[in-house]
């Protein structure tokens, strides 16, 4: 099965795209990158360049039902670009309707909020996003990871063992 990965141009957190990715990769599934734009994205460690990654598919022509799950790595400049590129608010709001697997970490979930895919749920993230959560209609909380029905968060990288565990538990069911 393919896991959607959906990431903007620019300032992933490239940990929180590849570790991931591996969990996806090591638990039989085919992950792919959706992004706004065709080309290549570029990793960031924090704010340092890392490496840059091939998108399969755009966010445009990207369809919800051909994927298992999506996941929506972080990244402050990730986050903060994806909420107001409208083909990837769409792809967002398409896969919510499906009620399959959302995993979200860090910044990653501004896109969520912009979607409107978060009102009434219970999740984490990175602590600055705590009011516009709540103002979204969310309850946040700080904890390593929360599953809400569908939706996976974790707050940072050193959450990533957790998160990427709930994934594929969340691929496996």
């Amino acid at each position: 099965m393919d896991v959607a990965f959906l990431v903007s141009k620019e300032g992933i957190e490239q940990v929180e795209l590849t570790e991931p990715w591996k969990a996806v990769e090591h638990a039989g599934h085919i992950p792919r990158l959706v992004s706004p734009e065709p080309g290549r994205v570029r990793g960031y460690h924090h704010l340092d360049p890392a490496d840059t990654f091939d998108v399969d598919v755009t966010a445009g022509d990207a369809r919800a039902e051909d994927y298992a799950a999506l996941v929506l790595p972080g990244g402050v400049a990730n986050g903060d670009l994806l909420r107001w590129q409208a083909p990837a608010v769409e792809f967002v709001r398409a896969f919510t309707a499906t009620g399959k697997p959302i995993a979200v970490i860090c910044h990653g979930g501004w896109v969520l909020i912009e979607a409107d895919a978060v009102r009434g749920r219970r999740l984490t993230s990175w602590p600055s996003l705590r009011t516009d959560y709540r103002n979204a209609g969310a309850t946040w909380v700080d904890e390593e990871v929360v599953v809400d029905g569908n939706l996976i968060s974790s707050r940072k990288p050193d959450d990533l063992p957790a998160f990427c565990d709930q994934l594929v538990k969340a691929l496996a069911a």
